[in-house]
């Protein structure tokens, strides 16, 4: 295989041990036919350089990369389903595949995947990921992060040539295995597993791993400290992105304990969908009967799976240190929103109490209009230096109201970011880059009656010129 010279792969993950993994062997597929590939992080991981053929030899039949693990691992973790403790979770149709260095900043990154095959946490299932679920995921994590949202990256989707069974889906179905890139699978289950065992030996080693590997800044020399020191950080982390999910209307939909992990990046997408305009009980599952995760509550839940992360290191640290730190998410959450709805707009910072006004005056316009929820955040992109933009837009009659003046007044002094382009083509039409659910049917349904792709592969190019003229992906994180 052809290497780049920033290629850097590693077996960190390796080093815990086997009681937080399994060793298994990847399902062999009658086909493999590359569907989407992520060039952009490809560079980041010094893999750009892979031919298709050497791609899905990796990403397809999972080959080892060199230097990374010889023998895929299925995690262990447990995790809460709609608040209810399930002890028989785990990898049961993925896999921790290899880890790689990001060129950018030299952070680890976890190559994990989505329909691999059966491993001893599948329950019976077949260990399969539908075409559609693959293209959905794509869809997602690349509206997100050009959205501004730290999410996972949809690194790599193959058609693999088996049908499957699906209740939620007209079966048989075409089927696909993923690859996603984030910089950690260890999620809040990764720990309640161990605190359900009770191996406190153990927590303490998962904890001292993780902030050895991800966050080595918050390093105290005392096991209670350093407990503390990383219950801070994941708060402040999952604030950021439950904040950057309110800004971007999205809803996860499945906000269980085993979907969060501890370095704060949205993953593992399932019923995902956005908002057409403001509703705080919008739900994205079908099966969300009470609307548990409903778009509103979504800060809501995430703090609940934080007490359930802090529960895990009561053998380590006093309670009442716990929950100061657990104290601290909701003013992270509200100083991270404003940070977010400030960089969906385009703007500067002016200070902390006029960022939170703007914030606060642009959802009570969303809410008691029912505004197109993206559309609103295109029109003023650059603030009143769009103005008239915004004029000539669909939403125009919304901006006449009485309930926008409090934004317009708000948006007074705010100046736009200095890397934006407000006369990129992007903001040449009237309208923006969406994608809502409607949109995600319509670029499924050529796939799945006449193999056309083009529909999907328009939908990729047309969020790439939104990011664009975000500068979403200038930023080193």
């Amino acid at each position: 295989m052809p290497f780049s010279p920033a290629y850097r792969a590693s077996t960190s993950h390796q080093a815990l041990g086997a009681d937080f993994y399994d060793i298994v062997t990847p399902a062999r597929f009658p086909a493999h036919l590359l569907r989407y590939r992520n060039q952009r992080w490809a560079a980041r991981t010094g893999l750009e350089s892979l031919t298709d053929d050497e791609w899905a030899k990796h990403f397809g039949h999972f080959e080892p990369l060199p230097g990374s693990f010889r023998e895929p691992l299925a995690l262990r973790y447990h995790g809460h389903q709609f608040r209810t403790y399930n002890p028989d979770l785990g990898d049961g149709r993925g896999f921790l595949f290899a880890q790689l260095h990001d060129t950018w900043n030299d952070r680890l990154l976890d190559l994990g995947t989505k329909g691999s095959g059966q491993t001893p946490w599948s329950r019976h299932a077949d260990g399969r990921l539908t075409l559609k679920g693959g293209i959905r995921e794509v869809l997602a994590t690349e509206m997100l992060e050009a959205l501004g949202v730290n999410t996972s990256k949809s690194f790599s989707l193959i058609e693999t040539g088996e049908e499957l069974e699906r209740s939620d889906e007209p079966s048989p179905t075409r089927s696909s295995v993923l690859v996603r890139l984030s910089h950690s699978h260890i999620r809040i289950g990764t720990f309640q597993r161990l605190l359900y065992l009770d191996e406190t030996r153990n927590i303490s080693k998962l904890l001292d791993y993780t902030i050895t590997t991800y966050m080595p800044e918050t390093w105290c020399d005392s096991d209670a400290d350093r407990a503390i020191a990383f219950l801070d950080e994941v708060c402040r982390r999952v604030a950021r992105m439950g904040a950057q999910w309110m800004a971007a209307g999205f809803v996860h939909g499945v906000l269980n304990t085993d979907n969060i992990n501890v370095t704060g990046e949205s993953f593992d997408y399932g019923p995902w969908r956005f908002l057409p305009s403001y509703d705080p009980a919008f739900t994205a599952a079908y099966f969300d009967e009470t609307g548990l995760y409903a778009f509103g509550r979504q800060p809501d839940a995430l703090l609940w799976n934080l007490f359930r992360l802090a529960e895990c290191f009561l053998p380590i640290a006093e309670q009442s240190r716990l929950e100061a730190s657990l104290a601290a998410f909701e003013p992270a959450l509200h100083r991270e929103f404003a940070a977010a709805i400030l960089r969906r707009l385009g703007l500067r910072t002016r200070s902390p109490e006029l960022d939170a006004a703007l914030a606060r005056n642009l959802w009570t316009f969303l809410h008691s209009t029912k505004a197109p929820f993206e559309q609103t955040f295109f029109d003023w992109f650059g603030g009143l230096r769009s103005s008239e933009r915004a004029r000539r837009s669909p939403s125009s009659p919304y901006y006449s109201e009485a309930a926008f003046q409090p934004f317009r007044s708000a948006l007074e002094g705010f100046e736009p970011l200095t890397e934006i382009a407000l006369d990129h083509a992007y903001f040449a039409g009237e309208r923006p880059c969406t994608m809502l659910i409607e949109e995600v049917e319509a670029v499924w349904e050529p796939v799945a009656n006449r193999d056309d792709w083009s529909a999907f592969n328009s939908k990729l190019a047309e969020i790439e010129l939104m990011a664009e003229a975000y500068g979403s992906h200038d930023t080193r994180p």
